[in-house]
């Protein structure tokens, strides 16, 4: 992912949402936010949150929520704090592979601590950008590829190969289904590896199920 790095970390809180409070599950949710020099020019601090970081974080929630038992771990919330430390394209698709790492670690502890019902995680989850520059498929696009990409796209599936999400656009372009054929096709590449990688890291635990990874086409 270029030189994109984003420490991601989970916090469990003993507590849920009021609108599912007293309904036997959890929730997981995520936060995104970039360090001022984490790109080429200095950001801002600002208190709030602005409107594509409230876009990514849902994202990421989403995601990593797709693949948990809500009602495997009781009435608690993990938090995944993703703070991107340098933006090098792609934050958001390395985020959510950090929060998965992040929040296999989480249900670890619970689990050590005997406050899991049953292992909480269906299946892995991977993301992975791609988009086509000067007429070319990329993988994984770097800032300087997505800032001059056509076509841009987030992709998201589970490491048994279904989809989670498709964020997808045409810069001033329009694309044919063959196209977005192509860019699904090199993203299950991208996506296999990242699963290979969670795999390596988060085997042994006991807590992530055996599956398929994305097939080729």
């Amino acid at each position: 992912m270029g030189r994109t790095r984003v420490l991601c970390t989970a916090t469990v809180e003993d507590r849920v949402p009021n609108w599912i409070r007293g309904k036997g599950r959890g929730w997981v949710t995520a936060e995104y936010g970039m360090l001022p020099r984490s790109t080429g020019e200095r950001t801002p601090r600002t208190s709030q949150t602005g409107g594509r970081a409230q876009e990514i974080q849902r994202m990421i929630g989403r995601s990593l929520r797709a693949v948990t038992d809500l009602t495997a771990f009781g009435e608690r919330t993990v938090i995944l704090d993703c703070d991107v430390l340098e933006a090098d394209g792609g934050t958001r698709t390395a985020a959510i592979n950090g929060a998965m790492v992040a929040l296999h670690d989480a249900f670890v502890t619970l689990s050590n601590r005997g406050q899991l019902a049953r292992a909480p995680l269906r299946d892995t989850v991977a993301a992975i950008s791609v988009g086509v520059v000067a007429g070319v498929p990329c993988l994984d696009l770097t800032y300087a590829e997505d800032s001059t990409a056509e076509v841009d796209m987030n992709v998201v599936m589970t490491g048994g190969g279904r989809f989670v999400e498709l964020q997808g656009a045409g810069e001033g372009v329009t694309f044919a289904a063959s196209d977005l054929k192509d860019l699904l096709r090199l993203a299950r590449i991208g996506i296999r590896r990242v699963v290979a990688a969670h795999r390596r890291v988060l085997e042994g635990s006991g807590l992530v199920p055996v599956a398929g990874s994305p097939p080729a086409s």
